[in-house]
C-alpha cells in the first residue's frame, strides 16, 4: 500500500497529491455531517459556483507566478460586465439579439485585456510595483464604475445571456465547462509555450531574463493583458448569473483567491507553480463553502474559517516559507 501511494505521489506531485487527500477527507466530513452534501443539487450548485472564483484565481496566477500581483482583479472583472451590460443596453437590452451579445463579449475582453495592458505597461516600462500599480487600478476601476452606475445596478439583459450563467450542456453546467476549458488552455499556455517559458523565467530572476535575450518588458505586459481578459470573461460570467451588473459584485472574491493561489502551492516569490494544484483549491474552497452553508453555519463563520485555513496552510507550509526566504536572502 505505501508502494502505491508513493508511486501517486511521485505522478502527481507531492502538491496535487495532498490536495487530492484534502478533498477527499473535507468530501467524506461533510456528506457524514450532511446528507445533502453529495445530493445531484447539492452538486450542480458547487458546479455553477465554483467557476467564477476559478476563473478569478487563473487571473491571479500569471502575475504571481511571474512574481507580481493583481490586486484589480474583481473590478476588472466588474467594469468589463459593465462594457457588455451597456453594448446590450444599446440594442434593446431584453430584446437583444445574439449578434449584440456577441458585441457586448467582445467589448468586454476589450475592456478587460486594455486594463490589464496598462498595468503591464507601467509596471514593465516605469518600473512601479505591481501591487501599487494594480491597487492604484483598483481604485480607479472601482470609481469609475460607480461613476457610470450611481452606485446602483444595471439589469434587463437577454434571455440567452442567461443560458451562459444559468444553462447545462450534456448534463455538465456551463460555466462549468466554460472553466474547464479555459483551465486547459491556461495549462497549455504556462507550460507549453515560449510565452509560459518566459513567465516562469521573469518570475525566477528577470534580470537573468534579460540576459538571456528574452524581452522581460513584452512578457509584463502580455501576463497582465492575458490576466485582464480572464477578468473580463470571469465578468461576462458575473452578468450572465445574476443577471445584473454592479461594480462591487464579488469584492469578497479577492482574498478567496490569494487564498487559493497560496494553497495551490504557488510561490509567493514567483517562478513555481502549476495550474492543477491551484484548480484542486478552487474546488476545496468551494467544497469548503458549500458544506459550512449545508450544515447551517453562518455566511460570516464561513468567511472566517477561510482565514483559519489559510493561517493552517501557513503554519504546515511553515519549512518550505523558511526555505524560501533562505534563497531569497
Amino acid at each position: 500500500m505505501s508502494d502505491v501511494i508513493q508511486r501517486a505521489r511521485t505522478i502527481l506531485g507531492r502538491e496535487t497529491f495532498g490536495l487530492l487527500i484534502l478533498m477527499a477527507v473535507m468530501v467524506l466530513g461533510f456528506s457524514l455531517a450532511s446528507p445533502k452534501f453529495l445530493t445531484g443539487p447539492s452538486l450542480s450548485s458547487m458546479g455553477f459556483q465554483a467557476p467564477l472564483l476559478g476563473l478569478l484565481t487563473l487571473a491571479m496566477l500569471a502575475p504571481m507566478i511571474s512574481g507580481g500581483f493583481n490586486l484589480a482583479i474583481v473590478y476588472t472583472a466588474n467594469i468589463s460586465g459593465l462594457a457588455l451590460a451597456w453594448v446590450m443596453l444599446q440594442f434593446g437590452g431584453p430584446e437583444a439579439g445574439l449578434g449584440a451579445i456577441a458585441l457586448g463579449v467582445v467589448a468586454a475582453l476589450v475592456v478587460g485585456t486594455l486594463a490589464g495592458a496598462v498595468m503591464g505597461a507601467v509596471i514593465a516600462y516605469i518600473g512601479a510595483h505591481p501591487i501599487l500599480v494594480s491597487l492604484a487600478m483598483m481604485i480607479f476601476l472601482r470609481g469609475l464604475g460607480e461613476f457610470l452606475t450611481r452606485g446602483g445596478d444595471i439589469s434587463g439583459f437577454p434571455p440567452a445571456l442567461a443560458v451562459l450563467g444559468h444553462g447545462t450542456f450534456l448534463g455538465l453546467p456551463v460555466p462549468l465547462i466554460l472553466f474547464g476549458l479555459v483551465a486547459l488552455v491556461w495549462h497549455v499556455m504556462l507550460r507549453r509555450s515560449r510565452h509560459g517559458f518566459a513567465v516562469y523565467m521573469v518570475g525566477s530572476n528577470i534580470r537573468a531574463t534579460e540576459y538571456s535575450g528574452i524581452d522581460t518588458k513584452r512578457t509584463l505586459v502580455m501576463i497582465y493583458a492575458l490576466s485582464g481578459t480572464l477578468c473580463a470573461v470571469a465578468g461576462i460570467l458575473m452578468a450572465a448569473r445574476f443577471n445584473s451588473v454592479r461594480v462591487g459584485h464579488g469584492e469578497a472574491l479577492l482574498l478567496v483567491t490569494v487564498l487559493a493561489i497560496f494553497l495551490g502551492g504557488i510561490d509567493p516569490f514567483g517562478g513555481h507553480g502549476k495550474v492543477a494544484p491551484v484548480i484542486l483549491s478552487v474546488l476545496i474552497l468551494q467544497v469548503l463553502s458549500s458544506g459550512l452553508n449545508l450544515i447551517g453555519a453562518n455566511q460570516h463563520l464561513a468567511t472566517a474559517v477561510w482565514g483559519l485555513f489559510l493561517i493552517a496552510v501557513m503554519i504546515l507550509r511553515s519549512e518550505q516559507l523558511a526555505a524560501i526566504f533562505r534563497r531569497k536572502d
